[in-house]
C-alpha cells in the first residue's frame, strides 16, 4: 500500500493497486476510481473536503442565510408589548429557528421529486443530502422548537403548537393550493406572536404587527410560487402595491394623546399644541428611515420582475422580499417605540444580505 497526497494535501491511505489486476488501467476501472476512490484524475479524496459538501448541502437544504429573518419576529413582538426583551424571548427566539429550520427540511423533502425535474442541482434530488435524513431533521427540528417553546411558559406554547402544525401542513399539503400563501403569512403572524406570549404571556397586542408582517409574507410567497418557471406579471405587481400599503401603515404617525399646558403643551394660533417628546421624534424617525429601507429593499426586485417575470428575475425578486422581512420587523419595533429593539433587529439585515450572497435563500 502506497501513501498518496489528496487534492487539500491530507495523506490517503488508498492504493494505486487496490482494484483487481487488469481493471484499474481499463476506462471502467478509472471512472470508477474518479467516482469512488478519488478524483477523475486518480487524485485521491479528501476526508475534510468530503466533511465540507455535506456541510455545503445541508447548509443549502436549511437555506441558513434565511434564518436571519427569523429573530426579528419574536423582537418585534416583544416590543409590541411594549416590553423589553428578555431570557423568555430568547427561547421564543430558539423555538423560531428550530421551527423555520424544520419547515425548510420538510419543505424539499416533500417536493423532492418536484425539485428533480426543475431543480436537479439542489441537495435532495442531487442525491448530497438522503431524504430519510431531511425528514428525520425535520422531526427533531420540530420537536427542539416545542419544547423551547414550552420551557418559556404555556402562552408562548400555545402559540408554537398551531405554528408548527401550520408549518407541516403547508409544506405536506396547503403549499400548492390557493391557500399556501395565506397559510405561509399566517405561520409568519403567528412567529411574531410567539415572541409576545413567550415575553408577557399576552399577545393580543401584538395582533396588529402580525397582521402586517403577515400581508408581507403572504405577498412573498405568491410570488414564490412561479420562480422556477416564471409567470404572469400580475403577482409582483401585487406584492409591489402591497409593499406600498405596508410602508404607509407602518412609517404613518399615530395620534398623540392631548396633554395639558403643564404637561407639554405648546401656544399656537388656534390654542395649546402638544409637543411631541423626544423619545416619540426619535422612534417615529426611525420608523420612518426603517420604513423607507423596507421599501427599498423589496420594491425595485418586484417592479423587474413585474417587467419581465422570468424565473431569475423572479427568484430575485423572492430573495428580496424575504431581506425585506428583516427592516420591516425593526420598522414594526421602531414603531412600538422599541427603538433599542429596532436598531438590533436592523443590524441583522447586513448580516443576512452577506451571506445570501454565498448560498441562496430561496
Amino acid at each position: 500500500m502506497t501513501l498518496r497526497r489528496s487534492s487539500c494535501g491530507c495523506l490517503d491511505g488508498a492504493s494505486r493497486d487496490a482494484a483487481p489486476p487488469g481493471i484499474a488501467d481499463t476506462p471502467a476501472g478509472r471512472t470508477a476510481k474518479g467516482t469512488e476512490g478519488g478524483t477523475a484524475d486518480g487524485t485521491a479524496p479528501c476526508a475534510c473536503a468530503g466533511r465540507s459538501r455535506r456541510r455545503r448541502a445541508w447548509v443549502e437544504l436549511l437555506r441558513l442565510p434565511a434564518l436571519f429573518s427569523v429573530p426579528g419576529d419574536a423582537l418585534a413582538g416583544a416590543a409590541a408589548t411594549g416590553s423589553p426583551p428578555g431570557s423568555r424571548t430568547l427561547l421564543a427566539i430558539g423555538s423560531s429557528l428550530c421551527l423555520y429550520e424544520a419547515g425548510m427540511a420538510l419543505n424539499d423533502w416533500a417536493d423532492r421529486d418536484v425539485d428533480a425535474v426543475e431543480r436537479p442541482h439542489r441537495p435532495l434530488p442531487s442525491g448530497r443530502v438522503r431524504p430519510a435524513a431531511a425528514l428525520t431533521a425535520a422531526c427533531a427540528l420540530t420537536g427542539a422548537g416545542l419544547a423551547l417553546a414550552a420551557r418559556a411558559g404555556r402562552p408562548a406554547l400555545a402559540v408554537a403548537a398551531p405554528l408548527a402544525a401550520t408549518v407541516w401542513a403547508y409544506d405536506l399539503g396547503l403549499k400548492h393550493t390557493p391557500a399556501g400563501p395565506v397559510a405561509m403569512g399566517a405561520a409568519r403572524g403567528l412567529d411574531l406572536l410567539l415572541g409576545a406570549a413567550a415575553t408577557t404571556g399576552h399577545a393580543r397586542p401584538a395582533l396588529p404587527s402580525a397582521a402586517l408582517l403577515g400581508t408581507h409574507t403572504l405577498a412573498v410567497t405568491t410570488v414564490s410560487r412561479q420562480e422556477a418557471r416564471g409567470g404572469s406579471p400580475l403577482a409582483p405587481l401585487a406584492a409591489l402595491a402591497a409593499t406600498a400599503l405596508l410602508t404607509r401603515q407602518v412609517t404613518r404617525r399615530t395620534a398623540l394623546p392631548t396633554r395639558g399646558r403643564r404637561q407639554g403643551t405648546a401656544p399656537g394660533p388656534a390654542g395649546p399644541r402638544a409637543v411631541r417628546h423626544p423619545e416619540q421624534e426619535c422612534a417615529a424617525l426611525l420608523s420612518t428611515t426603517l420604513g423607507a429601507a423596507y421599501a427599498a429593499t423589496a420594491a425595485r426586485p418586484y417592479f423587474h420582475a413585474a417587467l419581465n417575470p422570468s424565473p431569475p428575475l423572479t427568484q430575485r425578486a423572492v430573495g428580496a422580499g424575504i431581506r425585506a422581512t428583516i427592516p420591516l420587523q425593526a420598522t414594526l419595533a421602531a414603531r412600538s417605540r422599541g427603538t433599542a429593539t429596532a436598531l438590533l433587529i436592523a443590524a441583522l439585515a447586513p448580516l443576512g444580505a452577506r451571506f445570501a450572497k454565498k448560498v441562496s435563500v430561496t
